[in-house]
């Protein structure tokens, strides 16, 4: 079992930056992969970047405003995003995975069963 919790969304102007926290803990983390979605309004889950957690294997993802952390001891798994957009808006979503210690992190949400609460992120133009 894995125990997921996010904090940090908020309300923020475009071209501001934000980071996101997600407290992660359980028995499964060791051989879980966790990752960021995302969910606009109307639109389905996207996902956002991933890790293994184990491993720090990373996702493909883009780089160019988002920056993706973990610290082990701490439990972190942190998401930075720079230069926001009114687009970037949504219910950011923590979730872990824990078929593999190893390999590409999951990129499908279906794939994930553990989740946080979610944390509102809410940019203005």
């Amino acid at each position: 079992q894995v125990t997921l919790v996010e904090s940090g969304g908020g309300l923020v102007q475009a071209g501001d930056s934000l980071s996101l926290s997600c407290a992660a803990s359980g028995r499964a983390l060791n051989r879980s992969g966790l990752a960021w979605f995302r969910q606009a309004p109307g639109k389905e889950r996207e996902f956002v970047a991933g890790i293994r957690w184990r491993t720090g294997r990373i996702s493909d993802y883009d780089t160019s405003r988002f920056a993706l952390s973990r610290d082990t001891a701490k439990g972190a798994f942190d998401l930075r995003i720079r230069i926001l957009k009114p687009e970037d808006t949504g219910v950011y979503y923590c979730a872990a995975d824990t078929s593999s210690a190893f390999g590409p992190p999951e990129v499908a949400a279906g794939n994930y069963e553990y989740w946080g609460q979610g944390t509102q992120v809410t940019v203005s133009s």
